[in-house]
């Protein structure tokens, strides 16, 4: 029963700035990689960015030296700064993370509800 609760979307014109949070809670054990994925209208769902709990990160070619993924692991917590925004990245952004359940041995994905980023012209 992990929930996974993204904030910070909103609209913006071409340029701008958007910070999104995703917040973990629920009896969590521990987490390991968390990530931010994004689906635009008619396209399939694709990844944006990933951290390992250890800090490693990786991006999509699209958002590399743009976006800035980061996390508190005191906070259960995984951001994404989003700076000089295109239309392109316009999506719903959805948190994942990666988790061990109190009282369980494996990790299981875990999926946000997602959170609406509109970039425009």
């Amino acid at each position: 029963q992990v929930q996974l609760v993204e904030s910070g979307g909103g609209l913006v014109q071409a340029g701008g700035s958007l910070r999104l949070s995703c917040a973990a809670s629920g009896s969590i054990f521990s987490i390991n990689i968390m990530g931010w994925y994004r689906q635009a209208p008619g396209k399939q769902r694709e990844l944006v960015a990933t951290i390992a709990n250890g800090g490693s990160t990786n991006y999509a070619d699209s958002v590399k030296g743009r976006f800035t993924i980061s996390r508190d692991n005191a906070k259960n917590t995984v951001y994404l700064q989003m700076n000089s925004l295109k239309p392109e990245d316009t999506a719903v952004y959805y948190c994942n993370a990666n988790a061990e359940t109190s009282g369980t041995y494996t990790y299981t994905g875990f999926w946000g509800q997602g959170t609406q980023v509109t970039v425009s012209s």
